[in-house]
């Protein structure tokens, strides 16, 4: 096994670039694998190439558009307005059937041609929004299902699966890229850079984290 190379599922966003910086003191090569599913917040792709284009890190961005005919959601559809709040008992729009099972399964067989075991993304089940594909009995039986259908060894880390979204700003804190992920990263769902909207799901929590952790993290550094 080469322990020395890793791709990260890279969207730009807050998650994925702490897990690119997470990557890269870890592992001595990192590759970043991006998608292209005609999501309404393209501009994420751009944060994508200018985060790995400023800090040195390959990357790809693989055409994933036929995710956008098959499950038609808040994030693909301009005539769908983002859910600002998640319906009881079920899912919220932005949820898209299969991403995370594709993503990786993509980026598997990219890993694979180049010779790569590692493979790391930023789900979490502990702010997971009610997503399926994020919880942690998903990600084990899909590395499982990966190593069988392609014979091949695979080792998927999720360092955020386990932490919220205050400690996830604590994690850039301690790998000293903060200002990076809080100013160069795009998770708003409405495609607004940095703090973003503040009105949909993603802002919401992206805002009430980093409340937390100021309080909790830096002020007890003072």
């Amino acid at each position: 096994m080469n322990k020395e190379k890793a791709v990260v599922v890279f969207s730009g966003g807050q998650d994925s670039t702490t897990c690119l910086f997470w990557a890269k003191k870890k592992f001595k090569e990192v590759i970043a694998v991006s998608f292209d599913y005609n999501q309404k917040h393209k501009l994420e792709l751009e944060c994508a190439k200018s985060i790995c284009k400023k800090y040195n890190v390959e990357h790809h961005i693989l055409d994933l558009n036929l995710l956008n005919q098959l499950a038609p959601n808040s994030l693909t559809r301009q005539d769908i307005k983002v859910d600002k709040e998640v319906p009881s008992g079920g899912l919220p729009n932005s949820f898209v059937d299969g991403r995370n099972m594709l993503f990786l399964t993509f980026v598997a067989v990219f890993a694979k041609q180049r010779d790569i075991n590692n493979i790391i993304t930023g789900v979490s089940q502990s702010d997971f929004s009610g997503y399926p594909d994020c919880r942690d009995v998903f990600i084990k039986s899909l590395n499982v299902t990966l190593n069988l259908a392609m014979d091949y060894q695979f080792d998927i880390y999720t360092p955020l699966m386990w932490i919220n979204k205050a400690e996830t700003w604590k994690m850039a804190y301690d790998l000293s890229v903060l200002d990076i992920v809080k100013n160069e990263t795009l998770t708003c769902y409405n495609g607004i850079k940095g703090n973003g909207c503040g009105e949909c799901p993603a802002c919401r929590l992206r805002k009430n984290g980093y409340l937390e952790f100021k309080n909790k993290y830096l002020q007890s550094q003072q």
